[in-house]
């Protein structure tokens, strides 16, 4: 399942006014903003609703290819097996397995560029 996408955009505060008002009829909205000393890249805007961000946009300048496909794991140990059967696939490092408590604080995530530069994620929420 797919637990949050994200895009690349060129001008954060025009994307995050145009996301705003065309995702807000869905019922959608801005739940969480990070910075860029917090990821270590770029800052980013997740939309969503129940608190659950499930479509972030990040500045274009940290994004890797523009595309970010994050994959739900239902435990940490299957995060460290998807990070490790994806580098010896080929992908390429793009975060260890870890938490990121700049999320929330059970966020456990690895992160693995593709052969074509795409950060692919698996992320487990639930505490161990």
């Amino acid at each position: 399942m797919i637990d949050h996408i994200g895009l690349a955009v060129s001008d954060m505060n025009q994307s995050k006014a145009f996301y705003a008002a065309a995702l807000k009829p869905l019922g959608i909205a801005l739940v969480m903003e990070v910075t860029a000393e917090q990821t270590g890249a770029g800052a980013h805007a997740g939309f969503g609703t129940a608190n659950k961000p499930f479509f972030w946009i990040g500045d274009h300048a940290s994004a890797c290819s523009g595309v970010h496909v994050a994959f739900a794991a239902e435990s940490r140990a299957q995060v460290v097996r998807f990070y490790h059967e994806a580098l010896k696939a080929g992908g390429k490092s793009n975060g260890e397995p870890g938490l990121r408590p700049h999320y929330h604080a059970n966020y456990y995530g690895a992160f693995v560029l593709d052969p074509d530069g795409n950060n692919i994620e698996a992320v487990c929420h639930k505490p161990e």
